[in-house]
């Protein structure tokens, strides 16, 4: 059983054109700016759903990519770059004061698609402002990981050895925003900020990802059927040992576990449950077993 919560790639976000707010002193500047923008566009079209764009012409784009995980990755990865380097140039002037108002009225706003602010909300989705251009980094990094998380599920019932590899990538993606992205957000920050934002939620995720991987391992060797009770059951147990360090992530932040969703969590507890229940059926079913 997988971690049975399919919103997490499910965030909004605000229209940002940079080169309206930010002032360019030559004309290459003002290029970057406008290709930045037009990278973000098409992102924020795909996620907010108000893209005009047929199937066939998406899949044209993206060079015959059929997949939408997969067309949505290539777009992730065409402006991470772009979004890095400007935020690299953007540092090294961050101490100007009218950088800090350029960032300021850039307005980064984003959903939740974790926190419990977000949920039961009948005026829509909540957004969350920061003026920082590291929000910008954290949010796109986790639908990044959100979404190859996606694909890999999306392998689950054709090719499992290519499924866990995906999940462990998905892993390795909010990992580094964990213990590099997020710290490096300068304070101070609001505390009413998307559970998405914080280092807890983002080193669950890295675990939980970790466990599925382990759990799509398991899933190949039972379906080969040549593997003994003795690996089985440690395979059922790692993936026990990761969910239980994703909830020792959770715990551990200070006060940001109370910020994600109660559904969330009780996901969280019901793959525990599910793997432990796994765990227990390679016991009962051990031809030395004796009840």
């Amino acid at each position: 059983m997988m971690l049975q919560y399919r919103d997490l790639a499910k965030l909004k976000t605000k229209k940002i054109v940079f080169e309206d707010v930010i002032a360019a002193r030559d004309s290459a500047t003002l290029e970057h700016l406008k290709e930045l923008s037009s990278k973000r566009r098409v992102i924020e079209e795909s996620i907010n759903h108000t893209s005009y764009i047929t199937e066939a012409i998406a899949r044209e784009i993206s060079g015959g990519l059929t997949s939408r995980c997969e067309q949505e990755r290539l777009r992730l990865e065409q402006y991470l770059p772009l979004l890095e380097n400007f935020i690299f140039h953007a540092d090294l002037v961050s101490s100007h004061n009218r950088m800090v108002q350029w960032t300021s009225q850039l307005k980064i706003r984003w959903s939740s698609a974790t926190s419990s602010s977000s949920f039961f909300d009948l005026r829509g989705p909540k957004f969350f402002q920061i003026n920082n251009l590291r929000f910008e980094l954290v949010m796109i990094h986790f639908h990044y990981g959100a979404t190859l998380r996606e694909r890999a599920l999306e392998f689950l019932s054709t090719d499992l050895k290519q499924s866990a590899f995906i999940f462990r990538e998905a892993a390795g993606v909010f990992h580094y925003l964990a213990h590099e992205v997020i710290p490096s957000l300068q304070s101070p920050i609001p505390a009413e900020r998307p559970s998405e934002a914080s280092s807890a939620l983002c080193a669950a995720m890295s675990f939980i990802c970790l466990a599925e991987a382990q759990a799509v391992y398991t899933r190949r060797a039972e379906e080969k059927g040549n593997t003994g009770f003795s690996v089985l059951a440690k395979l059922h147990y790692g993936v026990v040992e990761l969910l239980s360090d994703a909830t020792s992530a959770i715990q551990s932040g200070t006060g940001e576990g109370k910020t994600i969703s109660s559904w969330f969590l009780v996901c969280m507890q019901c793959m525990v449950v599910s793997r432990l229940s796994a765990l227990f059926d390679e016991y009962t079913h051990a031809s030395w077993w004796k009840p």
